[in-house]
This record gives structure tokens, C-alpha cells and sequence, in this order.
């Protein structure tokens, strides 16, 4: 084990697939020599070569396009779109084509393209750069959405993305790249999708996050401790396909739910979630379900940020408003 940030974690995950197979490739704008903006593909050029780290004009129509071409031809393509904010140039290649190939030919070709981008606030970014746009491709019939919270499961759940057969939109929250470290395997490894966390275990509330929220989330129940409430904190991991299974067995358990996202409320998937849990779970529900999220707003400008962000206070609140109902 190493202690690793979530973009190193990143780094040797993708540099384990090239490894493992030559028809994974690499592609998008600046990442080859620069190590893409974040140095997610940083010696990843200069090992493998500029064919299969590839950069690529500033066109993420054409990028999709590629992804595309190439997995028909056999390969294991791995696009970056260099901001989430960017995905609507390629939403025609990413919903429209990838997602319907399997079904459209009749199950005779795969579509084994990964779709990296970073995402989210709390960086003072530009306008743009740190959309949560999550819950537009989940609600997208087709596709796996993934949303790592630490270096271990970004290792392991890229890994898992890249040896999918199906299209996968994997997000990496820009505030967790290098904000803090957390043991990783030196080795492969993988982390199943489609599969949620209990990252922590209590008994009197079951917060269930994403992203950047899972931290506050774990803040927000330390708090918590303190004053007598039990926090149980559920990290999705992978936003779509929902692990129904353990959202509908932490809520027997605790009875009280609170649903936190970075997103606005109408975005991202917490909608999804208290859908879910409503229709398989509403007779162990002891009181309304709670929602956490940024307002319905355009997202702000850098120096509102923090005003506009949720946090651990906001949870906090939240619970306090179910545990008392």
C-alpha cells in the first residue's frame, strides 16, 4: 500500500490498462507531452508513445467521434473531456450513438469507451468549468455513470470503467484531486460498479452522497457524534446504475433519511434517489426524506462559490430536522 492523491490513484490506473492491453488507448486536448491539464496523463506520453496518448485538436465533437470509430474497430478508447462543461460539443456522439450501439446491432459489437472529465466547485474555476452535469447523462438510457470520492476507489472503479463494455462517463471531482492522500494498492484492483459504500456505519440516519459530498458528509456525522446522533453515510460511487439494494437496506435500518448533492436540486441524481427509496422503502421511513443541495440557480461566479456550495453545516441541519420530526 501507498499513500496516494485521488489524481495519482488516477494516473496508475490508467497506466495499468495501457499496459495490460495495446488496443487501450489514450486521447484528448493536452494530454499527451502537458500530461493533460491536471497531469492526469503525466510520463504516460513518454512511455507509450504519441500513438496511444494521443492529443487532439480543441474539438470535443471530434473527440467523441474517435472514441467511437475506434471501439468498432476493436479498441478500448479512453476520451478526456479536459471539463464536464465542455459535454455538450459530444452529447450526439456520448447519448445519441455510444449508448444505442449494443442494442442497435444486436449485440454483435460492444462499445467499451471511457468518457474522463473533471468536474465541480469549491476551486474558483471560470464559467463553465465546474458544472455538475451528472444527472443529465444518468437520466440517458445506456450509460454508466461513475463519481469516485477518494484515490482508492478512483483506482479501482477506472480500472472496472475501462474494462466495461459499455460506455462509462467517469467524473473526478476537482476540489479531491490533491486535497488529500489515502492508502492505495500498488497493484491492479478493482472496484465493482454499480455498487455503493458504507463509509460509515450508525443507526439513527442514513446520509447518502457523492463526489465531494461524501467528505462533508463524514464531517457532518463527526459533528454529530458528539451531540448523540448516529450517522450513517452511504457513498453511491456510482450514480447510475443506482445500487438499490443498499439504499433500501440503510433506510430500514435508520429509518431517516438526508440525500446531499454538489449539484442544484434539479440536477444531479438526488431526485433519482428519493424516488427510489420512496417507492421500495416509504413504510420504514420515519420521517420526510431531507435534501441537500446547491439552489436552482446558473452556477456562480468564483467569489460566491463557497456562499452557493453545500457543506457539513447544511447536513447538519438537515438531519437535525429529521431526527426531530
Amino acid at each position: 500500500m501507498t499513500q496516494m492523491t485521488m489524481i495519482q490513484a488516477i494516473t496508475q490506473a490508467l497506466d495499468l490498462e495501457l499496459a495490460k492491453d495495446d488496443k487501450t488507448l489514450i486521447f484528448g486536448e493536452d494530454v499527451g507531452k502537458n500530461g493533460g491539464v491536471f497531469r492526469a496523463t503525466e510520463g504516460l506520453f513518454d512511455k507509450y508513445g504519441e500513438d496511444r496518448v494521443i492529443d487532439t485538436p480543441l474539438a470535443e465533437s471530434g473527440i467523441g467521434g474517435m472514441a467511437m470509430g475506434l471501439a468498432l474497430e476493436g479498441f478500448r478508447p479512453i476520451m478526456e473531456i479536459q471539463f464536464f462543461g465542455f459535454v455538450f460539443e459530444t452529447l450526439d456522439s456520448i447519448v445519441g450513438q455510444m449508448a444505442r450501439t449494443r442494442y442497435r446491432m444486436g449485440g454483435k459489437r460492444n462499445m467499451p469507451v471511457t468518457i474522463r472529465s473533471p468536474f465541480g466547485g469549491g476551486v474558483a474555476t471560470p464559467e463553465m468549468h465546474a458544472d455538475s452535469l451528472e444527472g443529465l447523462i444518468a437520466q440517458s438510457p445506456g450509460i454508466k455513470v461513475v463519481i469516485p470520492s477518494n484515490p482508492y476507489d478512483a483506482k479501482g472503479l477506472l480500472i472496472s470503467a475501462i474494462r466495461d463494455n459499455d460506455p462509462v462517463v467517469f467524473l473526478e471531482h476537482m476540489k479531491l484531486y490533491r486535497s488529500f492522500r489515502a492508502e492505495v494498492p500498488e497493484e491492479e484492483y478493482t472496484v465493482p460498479l454499480g455498487k455503493a459504500n458504507i463509509v460509515r456505519e450508525g443507526t439513527d440516519v442514513s446520509i447518502i452522497a457523492y463526489g465531494a459530498m461524501v467528505q462533508e458528509a463524514e464531517k457532518a456525522a463527526e459533528t454529530l457524534a458528539e451531540e448523540g446522533i448516529s450517522a450513517e453515510v452511504v457513498d453511491l460511487r456510482t450514480v447510475y446504475p443506482l445500487d438499490i439494494e443498499t439504499l433500501v437496506q440503510t433506510t430500514e435500518k435508520t429509518g431517516r433519511v438526508v440525500m446531499v448533492q454538489e449539484a442544484q436540486r434539479q440536477a444531479g441524481v438526488g431526485e433519482k434517489v428519493i424516488s427510489e427509496i420512496s417507492q421500495r422503502a416509504v413504510l420504514s421511513l420515519k420521517a420526510p426524506i431531507a435534501f441537500v443541495s446547491a439552489p436552482n440557480t446558473i452556477y456562480p461566479f468564483g467569489m460566491a462559490e463557497k456562499d452557493w456550495l453545500p457543506n457539513a453545516q447544511d447536513i447538519i441541519e438537515k438531519v437535525k430536522e429529521t431526527t426531530d420530526f
